[in-house]
């Protein structure tokens, strides 16, 4: 077509030509319109990468400083020399040496562990149920969130009153002991509530229960109802339904409100120190007590094993379920 326009340049006009000349204009107007509807070049790998570095660092930044840099130099003052009320950045294994061979830490080592596992379970054994009733049996929304909401009415106080408070509760004249007394359960007041491990774990579980109820339920509410009555037509009961239906959908929300309640009860010291009367010591507690004596360094090597130990449950509880993938 551009060359039958070129031969009719110069001519008489005449049909053919007419018709040659349309055929160029439409020709060019096409190419046109196609280099116009072509899509804008797509970012090279290279400029991808780019952005995703600077989209990411300063996130890398923060926890390089404030996370990667402490943990290193909690290790590494972990093996100073310590002095009476200093420390000198000689290595040494003594700090290491002495928590291992002192049974009052390793009891305290243990005791974390211990008071961790039964304030899960307590939480558990709690918060689920409760979690159930707000995300699958309660449909409408707005109730859901009003009901959450007064879970956590108890964290618009502060935390050191919230733990204070189980001391009247608990105490051989307190309300607890009261009620147990007009009930005929017990002749006379219970003097083990207070000031004892117990008072500890249900002081703990008072205040941790409710972010085991929030993952659960949020998981919980996920679930489509066409499910479960798929399960109840093929025959299935309820228990069966919650074996194989509502509890594996709601596990992803049960490893998430456990890593909460972990990683909180393994570090706590407040509770145990105010409920115990000090009776009851944690990790938490030691490391207190020797920065309160300026023995830095095995203050540092009880923050080390704490650290690994938290890492240690987190890691085994990420096992149990992808959360990337469900959730």
């Amino acid at each position: 077509m551009p060359g039958a326009a070129m031969r009719c340049a110069g001519r008489r006009r005449t049909p053919s030509c007419s018709a040659a000349e349309a055929g160029t204009a439409m020709s060019v107007g096409a190419e046109t319109m196609t280099e116009a509807a072509a899509p804008a070049p797509v970012p090279g790998r290279r400029t991808g990468r780019r952005v995703a570095a600077l989209l990411a660092a300063p996130g890398a930044l923060w926890m390089t400083a404030f996370l990667v840099v402490p943990i290193a130099m909690m290790v590494y003052v972990s093996f100073w020399t310590q002095k009476t009320f200093t420390i000198e950045p000689t290595l040494t294994l003594q700090n290491w040496g002495t928590f291992f061979g002192t049974s009052t830490y390793l009891s305290a080592l243990w005791t974390t562990v211990r008071i961790w596992l039964i304030v899960l379970a307590t939480t558990l054994a709690l918060g689920y149920p409760v979690a159930l009733y707000i995300g699958l049996f309660v449909r409408n929304k707005t109730v859901q969130t009003i009901l959450l909401v007064v879970c956590v009415v108890p964290f618009w106080t502060s935390f050191l009153i919230r733990v204070l408070a189980w001391r009247p509760m608990l105490g051989t004249e307190g309300a607890v002991n009261i009620l147990l007394m007009k009930l005929g359960v017990v002749s006379e007041p219970v003097a083990g509530l207070l000031f004892t491990e117990l008072s500890v774990v249900i002081g703990m579980t008072q205040i941790y229960v409710v972010f085991m109820v929030g993952p659960i339920a949020f998981m919980l509410s996920r679930i489509e109802p066409s499910l479960i009555e798929a399960a109840r037509d093929l025959g299935a009961g309820t228990g069966r339904i919650f074996r194989t239906v509502i509890l594996p959908l709601s596990l992803p929300g049960v490893i998430v409100g456990a890593i909460f309640v972990s990683v909180m009860v393994l570090g706590e010291f407040a509770t145990a120190a105010a409920l115990s009367g000090r009776k009851v010591n944690m990790l938490g507690n030691i490391i207190v007590t020797q920065v309160g004596s300026l023995k830095w360094a095995f203050a540092a090597v009880v923050g080390v094993i704490l650290t690994v130990v938290m890492g240690i449950v987190v890691a085994g509880l990420l096992r149990l379920v992808d959360l990337r993938k469900e959730l």
